[in-house]
């Protein structure tokens, strides 16, 4: 694992509000890196996920938006129907560019954007999910020297994810989401 990430991805998709949920709720107000993360929603209804999660956590929540610089400390969430990228300036970008893997958000498209901009500075984590969305993009986190963690498939709601993104990358570390969520607080300190 790289010693200290600058940035944390995370994609998710079905079981992805339980999951999250746990994950962000213990990270103090203190937390220090970036979040920008992608859940699979449908395309036709505004998304109240960023509400819904900064009921429940100390770290400012929000959905991202085009050209919006990324801020230490702050959770971004990729809005319905848009794919949410890095840019090489360390800012964010919505597109509007074909589904990946059935899916727009597209969390390959993030975390390849990512790894592009972070390289061995990123951590990508893969959650619960019912595609192979995020295993090739973390695959890409891992060669541009990142590290890699998946929920561990046996407790996820929807296994298919975790389980390819173990299969894309053999060394990525499996935890339970508790011991996710007790790796962020440690790497997040200030």
């Amino acid at each position: 694992m790289s010693a200290s990430p600058q940035a944390v991805v995370i994609g998710s998709s079905a079981g992805a509000l339980e999951a999250l949920s746990r994950i962000l709720s213990v990270l103090p107000a203190t937390f220090i890196l970036p979040v920008i993360a992608v859940v699979h929603l449908p395309p036709d209804k505004r998304s109240i996920l960023a509400e819904l999660l900064q009921a429940r956590c100390a770290v400012r929540v929000r959905e991202a938006e085009d050209k919006e610089p990324i801020t230490p400390g702050t959770i971004y969430f990729a809005p319905p129907d848009y794919h949410l990228l890095v840019e090489m300036d360390r800012s964010l970008s919505l597109s509007s560019d074909e589904p990946v893997l059935f899916s727009r958000p597209s969390i390959d498209v993030l975390f390849e954007s990512a790894a592009d901009a972070y390289g061995c500075g990123l951590l990508g984590v893969v959650l619960t999910g019912a595609n192979h969305d995020g295993a090739r993009g973390l695959n890409a986190i891992v060669e541009g020297g990142g590290s890699a963690i998946v929920q561990d498939p046996d407790s996820a709601f929807a296994p298919a994810m975790p389980q390819a993104a173990i299969e894309a990358c053999p060394n990525a570390r499996v935890l339970s989401v508790d011991a996710i969520a007790s790796y962020l607080q440690e790497i997040g300190r200030s």
